[in-house]
């Protein structure tokens, strides 16, 4: 691509454009999960409850037609197990029939669907019983992909398993141990729901939950492909941009701590890889260390520094012999000037890659809404539309269609 003018380059007309969102923090009253009973409970983690969210679920409709109408291709949104199967091996075909709804409103609007099976949460029955820290959540997590796949297989673009397979390698490897709180408000949860064991997929111990979730992973991925053999199907991961402030072994160190071996799990059972990234992380020695002094920092927190996304690409590439998708970045604001900058200053990087001639398939932004953001509650607002919490009235932010003129121009 020598001589290319890298900035006006033209991506191939099949590279995608989108955001991401996902059940819990969009759709609302997702009364059967996990993360329902966590917040409801006392003492919480949670800043607040989920509620109503965005009432994504009833106004699906009017999201996808404004994705649609900022010039997007493709949708990338979360399925809720919690709803398909309320009852450990009963399926409902109702929220199957939604779900394909969903589905089919994407395609109606020239939006390609790329689902996630699970999105960090369970179903209540699940996480009373052990989440994916019970011998045989891999069969059932299976399960569960074979009944949705075969009612919605047809439907799909894109699949991956697990939204960020590596969470809970995440959280440990930022917080160690849990803390007092985290077990006040598990052992809160398990009271509630008569569980010996109530576990979630962030906080599971990772050294009994990874090697489970990645069975569950492998078991999932061959159960969607049974049902769609030529349906990609993919794994996402939280892919931060770790950097060494010293012998690069820090690094790697670091690496192997964030991603144990999802990469080896990645390698046989994945055709393509989702990168994640959001920020960076500075190591040392001993650990992560605390951003610059006057460094920029999100309101989630961490820095901002949209370098991260071709730094991750690149380390992804190196890593793994597959098509790259950006499956979601973005940044926590409400400055809406910054959300343009950070928006800006990755895809300049994005750019960079594919002149490099790695093979990245997407830019989806996180998200397209302002959404429930977990423990956070609604309190950070990392989407291209805000949300009106009362009247659940769509507001489209100055960023959104900055990015549409881009996914229109399909120039970076």
């Amino acid at each position: 691509m020598a001589g290319a003018d890298i900035r006006s380059l033209r991506l191939p007309r099949d590279f995608l454009w989108g955001t991401a969102i996902s059940g819990h923090q969009s759709e609302g009253n997702n009364t059967n999960s996990d993360s329902w009973v966590r917040e409801n409970v006392r003492p919480t983690l949670f800043a607040e409850r989920s509620g109503d969210a965005c009432d994504s679920y009833h106004r699906y409709a009017e999201d996808i037609g404004i994705a649609a109408r900022l010039g997007f291709n493709c949708y990338r949104f979360g399925i809720e197990w919690s709803r398909i199967e309320p009852n450990q091996g009963f399926f409902s075909n109702a929220e199957l029939d939604h779900y394909a709804r969903v589905l089919e409103m994407c395609c109606a609007h020239g939006l390609k669907p790329i689902i996630t099976f699970n999105h960090f949460t369970v179903p209540i029955w699940f996480a009373v019983r052990g989440g994916f820290e019970a011998s045989d959540s891999p069969d059932l997590f299976a399960a569960y992909c074979a009944h949705t796949a075969q009612h919605l297989g047809g439907l799909m673009h894109l699949a991956t398993t697990f939204n960020e397979a590596n969470i809970a390698l995440l959280v440990q490897f930022l917080y160690g141990a849990p803390s007092p709180a985290v077990q006040a408000a598990l052992a809160a949860a398990a009271q509630a729901t008569g569980s010996r064991h109530f576990s979630s997929i962030a906080f599971a111990d990772p050294a009994i939950a990874t090697p489970l979730m990645q069975e569950a992973h492998r078991r999932g991925y061959a159960a969607i492909k049974a049902a769609r053999p030529n349906l990609p199907v993919g794994l996402t991961l939280t892919t931060q941009d770790i950097q060494s402030l010293g012998e690069p072994e820090w690094a790697e160190r670091a690496r192997a701590r964030l991603y144990g071996d999802w990469i080896n799990v990645a390698h046989t059972h994945a055709d393509f890889i989702g990168v994640q990234p959001y920020t960076r992380f500075r190591v040392n020695a001993s650990g992560i260390v605390a951003a610059p002094q006057g460094a920029e920092v999100t309101d989630a927190g961490y820095e901002f520094y949209p370098q991260a996304l071709a730094n991750t690409i690149r380390w992804a590439h190196a890593t793994f012999d597959k098509p790259i998708y950006v499956t979601e970045n973005g940044v926590a604001t409400d400055d809406d000037a910054r959300r343009i900058a950070f928006i800006n200053q990755a895809l300049d990087g994005l750019r960079d890659c594919i002149v490099e001639g790695i093979p990245v398939r997407s830019y989806i932004y996180w998200s397209l809404l302002d959404n429930f953001e977990w423990t956070s509650g609604f309190s950070k607002h990392f989407g291209l539309v805000a949300v009106d919490l009362t009247t659940f009235r769509r507001t489209v932010k100055p960023s959104a269609l900055h990015l549409s003129r881009i996914a229109r121009a399909n120039r970076i």
